[in-house]
């Protein structure tokens, strides 16, 4: 199995890409998060991710950042809720992005970390991530909880471990705000 993971943030792949390499997937890891804002959180993302990857002697493929396209791709959801209709379209959007990649170079599995936050709908990422595999005959989406089996616990100790910057939001504009919002709603409480 040649497995191409898209991945949000090295906290959340972390475990996930341990358990992997335990078990003889040694995946390639694909960044691609053109929801992340502003600039300066994705690239301090992608800079935790590049270091958890140089550290196993993984490969980390940058698909670049193009948050105009991702804007455009959910444009009139700005107000949805977390789950809804928008986080649905940017799950469709970035895994697109990796099927397409994975079929352009020889992969034959996609998988992604989305599925490790519990903030996710698994079935939202599910089903992205068939759709977007469903397009390349030779590439298979790999959906698994990975929520499960001690990856959440081995998620905070590697944190710890590893030091790793671990954000307060799933990273667009439209959950930071969310995120403020809540913060400001806890303090007038």
């Amino acid at each position: 199995m040649k497995v191409l993971l898209h991945t949000c943030c090295a906290p959340c792949s972390s475990a996930i890409i341990e358990w992997m390499m335990q078990n003889d997937v040694k995946p390639a890891i694909f960044y691609c998060n053109p929801n992340i804002y502003p600039l300066e959180e994705y690239t301090k993302r992608k800079e935790e991710c590049r270091r958890y990857a140089e550290s196993l002697g993984l490969e980390l493929i940058d698909d670049g950042y193009d948050h105009d396209a991702w804007r455009g791709c959910v444009e009139g959801m700005e107000n949805e809720p977390e789950r809804g209709k928008r986080c649905l379209e940017c799950f469709r959007m970035r895994l697109r992005r990796a099927a397409e990649y994975a079929h352009g170079h020889g992969f034959d599995t996609v998988a992604t970390t989305l599925a490790s936050s519990r903030w996710k709908s698994l079935n939202q990422i599910d089903q992205a991530g068939e759709e977007a595999c469903g397009a390349f005959p030779d590439v298979e989406f790999w959906a698994r909880n990975w929520r499960k089996g001690g990856l959440q616990q081995r998620r905070s100790e590697i944190i710890k471990e590893m030091d790793f910057y671990n954000q307060t939001y799933c990273g667009c504009e439209f959950s930071m705000r969310k995120e403020q919002n809540d913060n400001q709603d806890s303090k007038v409480d």
